[in-house]
């Protein structure tokens, strides 16, 4: 919990750190705002807080992923998306806009697909999903999001993320070649794998077995999450498809605060 000074030079608090992460999103504070740790008297910017920022000093998940995946934490599904809407709401045109971005990129992958390339896929759709996610993750964080950020999985982690993609593709494939249930599990499982390793700097198979006991522990609900999205997108759709490009920021950042929930806030 945490005291933080607001705009008018007034304290507020005690508040957690999703709040405060809720109010630099909705542009209320930022890196520069001053906090103050319950039980603590030294006052300290938002920027020297990695347990706010979310920075991979302190939040890192590389080689602790039984620690996280054994926390306990049970994951909320309303306030993902609630907390989605509301980071939506405060940033609409830029996530609209790097949504639209990455989804006409994802139909120039499938036009090529479709003259034969089907290998394109596996090898680009991690690559290209991650670099979304990154974007999402920087404005929840309240850090400075920029279009770049929404390609940072071809600049921070581009061959861990293709193999990542393919691996992912091959055991999802043998999954649900038995009996399916095995494919869903290692789909839902997967979920974090991407942004793990732009985010962490993890490698492939670090990222997906982190990604994998981490999500073990909530899957039902991390499956709940994405089941979602399905009555979302078609909502989506139905509002002359122009919906659809809310639909998709609204899922993205309810994964990624999945994601936050999960990996990064303090215990």
């Amino acid at each position: 919990m945490y005291t933080i000074i607001g705009g008018d030079g007034k304290e507020y608090g005690p508040v957690t750190v999703d709040q405060i992460r809720a109010w630099m999103a909705g542009g209320r504070a930022n890196l520069s705002t001053k906090v103050r740790a319950e039980g603590t008297d030294a006052w300290k910017s938002i920027a020297d807080c990695p347990e706010i920022t979310g920075s991979p000093t302190t939040a890192g998940v590389g080689g602790t992923a039984a620690a996280v995946a054994d926390r306990g934490v049970t994951l909320d599904i309303m306030s993902c998306y609630e907390r989605s809407w509301t980071l939506l709401k405060a940033n609409f045109w830029p996530l609209v806009g790097v949504s639209l971005l990455i989804s006409l990129v994802y139909c120039v992958l499938l036009e090529v697909e479709k003259h034969g390339l089907i290998f394109i896929g596996p090898i680009f759709n991690k690559v290209i999903g991650a670099g979304l996610l990154y974007y999402f993750l920087r404005t929840i964080r309240g850090q400075a999001a920029t279009v770049g950020d929404a390609f940072a999985g071809f600049t921070k982690a581009f061959l861990v993320l293709v193999v990542v993609g393919i691996v992912f593709t091959v055991f999802v494939t043998i999954g649900f070649f038995c009996l399916i249930l095995p494919g869903i599990y290692l789909a839902v499982a997967y979920s974090f794998s991407g942004i793990l390793a732009v985010d962490k700097g993890l490698g492939f198979w670090e990222a997906m077995e982190t990604s994998r006991k981490v999500i073990t522990r909530n899957w039902w609900r991390v499956f709940g999450l994405l089941l979602l999205s399905i009555p979302l997108f078609i909502l989506g759709a139905l509002a002359l498809g122009v919906g659809i490009f809310v639909a998709i920021p609204v899922f993205a950042g309810a994964l990624v605060y999945a994601y936050e929930d999960l990996c990064n806030s303090a215990a």
